[in-house]
């Protein structure tokens, strides 16, 4: 394989007046040109491009351009004198949130799932994504072994996966070396913090929630997984790494007494921005729960079932998942005693 950089050729008929404009003007610099007499075709390097300018093949072409602040004229498209379009972006520009549109959600299991990144199968939770504010994913991966993961991390401003079925082992920056995550157990993954899925069992299921629903994932292709040094403590934009695991974690009755929930510390480990449970009968069969004020209320059913109270009644089984808008009150009825059932509250 040639170690020669590639070049993105873009047409110019006339490279005198062309080849200013990116030398003086953009700051790129040239790296070959030719013929000597009356030159036609110049190679140039910059901003971590290389440009060959040749009359004949290829068009014109729109080059985005990152910088850390936008130059006053960043708002106005530049064209050069060979035609090329001229975009200045801002090289990690930052998280965009879009307004909520609350919304009631019943979502029934059964729904075919679409292919994802990493041979992944994704089942969307939340459709109509509340206005492109949240997003929720039942996951599966329907063959065990190696999973074609890479190390990447994400821009959000909330991601959180639970593990309903099967396990999986991941790694992830400064938290040490590779885990398992097994059924009941959740981890936080704070904005930016660089992970890989190493391996699945056979039928893994997994629950992920991420704000916004639109977000970029980032490959790093420069760092290597496990790192060196342990920092559970980290801060990542105001959050912490967070692994739940839910055999080491109590169960607390709640108020009513007919039932009982494991918390998580997902509140402490996200500054307050979320709470995360799992909710069980103690002998109950009816669990009523109080409006909420937050920008999401999340439940799915891990198992059994039982009958939602919001406008009516509603059946619920394994799988199948709802979102409560902020202010109304609802409640289980009917509640199986094998009932299982994840809640996410967020905002």
């Amino acid at each position: 394989m040639s170690t020669a950089p590639a070049e993105v050729q873009l047409a110019c008929a006339d490279l005198t007046p062309t080849l200013a404009f990116f030398t003086e003007v953009l700051g790129f610099r040239v790296e070959t040109i030719f013929p000597a007499e009356e030159p036609r075709v110049a190679s140039l390097s910059g901003h971590g491009l290389r440009l060959r300018l040749a009359p004949g093949g290829g068009d014109q072409g729109l080059i985005r351009l990152p910088c850390e602040i936008l130059p006053p004229a960043a708002d106005q498209m530049l064209t050069a004198p060979n035609g090329t379009r001229i975009e200045w972006v801002l090289a990690d520009p930052p998280i965009e949130i879009p307004p909520l549109a609350p919304q009631f959600v019943l979502n029934r299991a059964g729904e075919s799932p679409g292919a994802g990144r990493a041979g992944m199968l994704y089942r969307d939770l939340i459709p109509g994504r509340l206005g492109e504010r949240f997003i929720a994913s039942h996951i599966f991966i329907p063959d065990g072994g190696p999973v074609a993961d890479w190390v990447h991390f994400h821009k959000v401003r909330f991601q959180m996966i639970f593990c309903r079925r099967g396990w999986a082992r991941l790694v992830y920056e400064d938290q040490g070396e590779p885990f398992i995550l097994a059924a009941g157990d959740c981890v936080l993954q704070p904005p930016r913090i660089r992970h890989r899925v190493l391996e699945a069992s056979a039928g893994l299921e997994v629950i992920e929630i991420g704000c916004p629903a639109l977000h970029e994932t980032h490959a790093d292709h420069d760092m290597a997984l496990p790192t060196g040094p342990v920092l559970p403590c980290r801060d990542f934009s105001g959050q912490v790494f967070l692994r739940h695991i839910a055999a080491e974690a109590p169960w607390t009755p709640l108020e009513d007494g007919g039932f009982e929930s494991q918390a998580t510390a997902m509140a402490l480990a996200t500054g307050g921005l979320a709470d995360v449970r799992v909710l069980r009968p103690a002998g109950g069969t009816r669990l009523d729960i109080p409006a909420h004020d937050r920008e999401l209320l999340f439940g799915f059913i891990l198992e059994g079932s039982a009958v939602l109270s919001r406008d009516g009644d509603h059946a619920l089984g394994p799988a199948d998942a709802f979102v409560i808008p902020a202010g109304e009150a609802w409640g289980l009825g009917d509640c199986a005693p094998d009932l299982s059932v994840l809640e996410v509250r967020v905002g």
